[in-house]
């Protein structure tokens, strides 16, 4: 199943240059049906475009609490003209954060101050997600300003960090502890009332982070799970901690309300996690409910050699939308609109996530729209001055 590194990523250059970014003439001479400025409906939601502002985490929370940080940084998203607007990875528990900064959901005080982000980012057209997440064994550390190093004590401000197996993230990190059958059913209830508190929010997209080597990851990939119960062993054992989390929160979710999972498609790794396994998990993932599977890459190990490259994960997400016929969304070194386009028309992905240049240029999906012939929809406030200034 698991193909050398090198091999592993020569096909994956090979698929890219068909699938994953421009090519030297336009891959279709007739105007396609669906394209980045087109609505995506999914369920009883429509994003007005299929743009996504990629959940990123801004480690400035304090006692997982939302501030006016977040709601400035995630709502200019949405004045700017993106579909949907992530909340960053949203810790289901405390020992579930990366770091002492992160945004949480584990008690009723985190609700308001997420409610006020939803009603503005659903104030400006766009569509509030927030994504729910348990760091595993990577929880306890510094925010990566600060160099990211773990944090070993509780004198230091750390915790302890729980995983599928003993196996530490890093060199001289801390050991995690294994989790017992009675701490997965723990952990599945905190994803559970963490999904209950973000409706209550307001937010109509709700994502399961199972990628980066943060916890669910860590169940999924043999590198780091060497469990010998019917949670480690087999691929079906593997995803089981997974698929109980996803189906849990399809059956609390109404049914109007999208279910988006987060996988990593590959561990770029050896005797990891690949994407075959992925295709196998989205499969499963589709049957319970899922709506889209949000395609990224690596995390779990320190050291793995990424060929990090433009649009370097967009044939992941074409394979996994091909063969487990399921809708997916791209990410990763996507910066500019033609390519996002392109990754739309071409039938790579259903949905682009922008991360990093949405930190740049805020108005990237109105900058978009500029550039791919559409009159950008400026808000109101800026359109009058805006539009009036270019006549």
């Amino acid at each position: 199943m698991n193909k050398s590194i090198s091999n592993q990523a020569d096909q994956e250059v090979s698929h890219m240059t068909a699938h994953g970014c421009p090519a030297s003439t336009d891959h279709d001479r007739e105007v396609p049906e669906v394209d980045l400025l087109s609505a995506l409906t999914i369920r009883g939601i429509t994003l007005r475009n299929r743009i996504a502002m990629s959940p990123m985490c801004q480690y400035v929370a304090t006692d997982g609490l939302a501030s006016d940080w977040h709601l400035v940084h995630l709502g200019s998203r949405a004045v700017g003209g993106a579909a949907l607007v992530m909340v960053e990875a949203t810790a289901v528990t405390p020992d579930g954060r990366i770091s002492p900064g992160d945004m949480g959901i584990w008690g009723d005080q985190h609700i308001e101050p997420l409610a006020r982000i939803a009603r503005f980012v659903h104030s400006q057209g766009a569509v509030a997600g927030i994504q729910l997440a348990h760091a595993g064994r990577k929880a306890s550390c510094e925010p990566p300003w600060k160099g990211g190093a773990s944090l070993k004590t509780p004198e230091a401000g750390g915790w302890t960090v729980l995983g599928p197996s003993p196996i530490p993230f890093n060199d001289g990190d801390p050991t995690p502890m294994p989790l017992d059958e009675a701490g997965i059913d723990e952990v599945i209830t905190a994803f559970e009332v963490a999904a209950r508190r973000a409706m209550l929010a307001g937010f109509r997209v709700v994502e399961i982070h199972a990628a980066h080597g943060y916890l669910l990851h860590e169940f999924l990939s043999p590198l780091s799970n060497r469990r010998t119960d019917h949670y480690g062993g087999s691929l079906e054992n593997r995803m089981r901690f997974l698929l109980r989390v996803a189906e849990h929160l399809r059956q609390l979710l109404p049914a109007e309300l999208p279910l988006f999972v987060r996988i990593s498609a590959t561990d770029w790794v050896d005797e990891g996690w690949d994407v075959e396994q992925s295709v196998v998990l989205a499969g499963h993932l589709k049957d319970l409910g899922v709506d889209l599977i949000d395609v990224s890459s690596g995390g779990l190990v320190p050291k793995a050699r990424i060929p990090v490259t433009k649009g370097y994960q967009v044939p992941f997400a074409r394979k996994i939308r091909d063969e487990a016929a399921i809708k997916t969304g791209a990410v990763g070194m996507i910066t500019e609109p033609h390519h996002a386009d392109e990754i739309v028309t071409g039938g790579d992905a259903d949905l682009v996530f922008v991360a990093r240049e949405l930190l740049r240029e805020p108005y990237w999906a109105l900058k978009a729209q500029q550039e791919l012939g559409e009159e950008p929809s400026w808000p109101t406030p800026y359109g009058y001055a805006v539009k009036r200034r270019t006549k």
